[in-house]
C-alpha cells in the first residue's frame, strides 16, 4: 500500500523505524554563489527561508519545501503536489486526484519564528489534470509543485539544504542501486526534535520507470516530510518526497524524480522563462554530523 506522505497530518499514523548504515563523509569544493537574485542571498545562517522550511496550503496540509527555484526575476519554493491535495492520503493518482487550485494561499514558517505569505504558482498535478495525461507513470510518480515567494521575501532566502548544504547541481542520470541518498525532513510531528531532521540512508530500486526512486533512511520520511528534498552522493539533487510505502516493504519511500518533474513543468507550466534549480552556497558534505 502507498499512501501521500503529506496528507497523513490529516490523519494517516506516523511510520517509525531505523536501519543501520556505514558512516560515509564526502565533502566537496566550494560552491560559487549560484545566480542570486540583485543583492545576493542572504547570509546561510540568518537566511529566514531555505530549503526544508515547512509550507501550509490552504486547504491542504503542511509539508517540506524541497529546493529553491527560479524563472527570470520569480523565486519559488518546491513542494510536493499533493500537499495542496484535498482528498484522501490514499488518493495517488495526480490525474484525477482533487488539488487546490493555481493561485492557493501557502504559508511558509520561516526559520526566524515569522510567517510568510507564498502563493500556489505551479502543480503537476493540476497541469496533467489540465492536458489530459494519461502516461500511468507520470499519472501515479509526476508530485511537483511550486509556491512563489512575494518579491519582498526574496533578500531572506539562501538555497543551501540545512546540515548537509548544496545542492551541487540537478541530478540527470537517475540513482545507482545501494547509492547513499541524504534528505531533511521538517515533520510537525517530530515535535521540534532537529536530531531527527537530517536523514541518510541509500536507493533500494526505482519505480515507474525512473519517475520514481525508492529509498530507506534512518529515520524514514514520516506524514509532514512531503516534498523534502533529496541529494545523491554527490550532493546533487534528485528527487522530493512523495510517498509513505506501508507495503510490501514497510518504511520506505518514494521520491518523485526531480528531473523529470522539472522537464514536465518546462514543458507544461506556461512559464515566460526556463524554471532552474538554483545551487546551494556552502560546500556539500555526507557527513552527519557537520551542523
Amino acid at each position: 500500500m502507498i499512501v501521500r506522505s503529506g496528507a497523513g497530518l490529516r490523519g494517516v499514523a506516523a511510520v517509525a523505524a531505523a536501519v543501520g548504515l556505514t558512516a560515509l563523509v564526502v565533502t566537496t569544493a566550494p560552491l560559487a554563489a549560484a545566480a542570486p537574485p540583485a543583492g545576493g542571498w542572504a547570509p546561510v545562517d540568518s537566511a529566514a527561508i531555505r530549503p526544508g522550511v515547512v509550507t501550509e496550503t490552504a486547504g491542504g496540509g503542511a509539508c517540506t519545501s524541497n529546493f529553491v527555484f527560479s524563472s527570470g526575476d520569480r523565486v519559488f519554493l518546491g513542494q510536493a503536489a499533493h500537499c495542496a491535495g484535498t482528498g484522501r492520503a490514499t488518493e495517488t493518482n495526480g490525474c484525477d486526484a482533487g488539488s487546490g487550485p493555481i493561485g492557493t494561499p501557502v504559508t511558509i514558517l520561516a526559520r526566524d519564528g515569522s510567517e510568510r505569505s507564498g502563493t500556489l504558482a505551479y502543480s503537476s498535478w493540476l497541469t496533467m489534470q489540465e492536458t489530459g495525461e494519461r502516461n500511468e507513470n507520470l499519472c501515479e510518480f509526476n508530485d511537483f509543485a511550486l509556491v512563489e515567494l512575494d518579491p519582498d521575501d526574496v533578500a531572506d532566502v539562501n538555497p543551501t539544504l540545512p546540515v548537509f548544504g548544496g545542492p551541487t547541481g540537478l541530478d540527470t542520470d537517475g540513482l545507482a542501486l545501494g547509492e547513499q541518498v541524504f534528505s531533511f525532513g521538517n515533520s510537525p510531528l517530530r515535535m521540534g526534535v532537529s536530531q531527527l531532521s537530517p536523514k541518510r540512508g541509500t536507493s533500494v530500486g526505482d519505480a515507474g520507470e525512473g519517475w520514481s526512486h525508492e529509498v530507506v533512511t534512518a529515520t524514514p520520511g514520516v506524514p509532514g516530510d512531503s516534498g523534502s528534498g533529496y541529494l545523491g552522493s554527490d550532493g546533487r539533487a534528485f528527487g522530493l518526497l512523495s510517498t509513505l510505502n506501508l507495503a510490501p516493504v514497510p518504511a520506505t519511500n518514494g521520491v518523485a524524480d526531480l528531473a523529470s518533474a522539472l522537464a514536465f513543468a518546462n514543458a507544461n507550466g506556461g512559464f515566460d522563462e526556463p524554471v532552474e534549480l538554483e545551487r546551494g552556497t556552502e560546500a556539500f558534505s555526507a557527513d552527519l554530523l557537520a551542523g
